[in-house]
């Protein structure tokens, strides 16, 4: 049977056009807002035996107010952005276009000088498949968006590129259920 482990994507700290590499914001008011309107779905989550965080600001506030208690966990980081940590896209793409269509094409390239891509998803799927597979036992985490695309890729052993066609909403789930390296995943929205 394996185990089962829920994402719970933390709720926003900016809105999507200005959200930031490395966002280490907390919740802003729309996020608090979303956290309210989801608690009642997600609040049954913290009957888990393990609930665990992204070491960031919004990942630990949203897991506070859902009452899950979590324990951040530094594997679960978002992905190291290197010298664009704290910039927005369009301010990366103003500056170094031909950097940011690499990054984009090749999952290897880490033109930023921080993870690539494909490290990113290799250090999620690492973490997932470390997790004690106990018959029954349950896991809640909450992460950044860009950490449960990662999971998601990794457990459906789709090709790193497809990490860039998945978005994930603020406080959506998706729920990994197996063992190592042998997932099913099932992806919903809270609210």
């Amino acid at each position: 049977m394996g185990v089962r482990i829920t994402m719970v994507a933390a709720a926003r700290s900016a809105s999507l056009l200005a959200e930031r590499f490395g966002d280490d914001r907390p919740l802003d008011h729309a996020g608090w807002h979303e956290v309210r309107l989801a608690a009642h779905a997600l609040v049954p989550l913290s009957a888990a035996e393990l609930r665990y965080c992204s070491p960031t600001p919004r990942c630990r506030a949203t897991g506070e107010a859902l009452g899950f208690a979590p324990m951040a966990q530094p594997a679960l980081r978002d992905c190291d952005m290197g010298r664009w940590h704290g910039c927005t896209l369009a301010e990366v793409t103003a500056r170094e276009p031909d950097a940011v269509d690499a990054w984009l094409a090749d999952p290897r390239c880490a033109p930023h000088g921080g993870e690539p891509l494909l490290s990113f998803i290799t250090r999620i799927g690492g973490w997932l498949d470390t997790r004690p597979a106990d018959d029954g036992g349950s896991i809640v985490a909450v992460a950044e968006p860009a950490v449960v695309r990662a999971a998601l890729v990794y457990a459906l052993k789709a090709p790193p590129s497809s990490f860039w066609n998945v978005e994930v909403r603020p406080l959506s789930t998706l729920t990994l259920m197996g063992m190592r390296s042998r997932w099913s995943v099932r992806l919903e929205m809270a609210a």
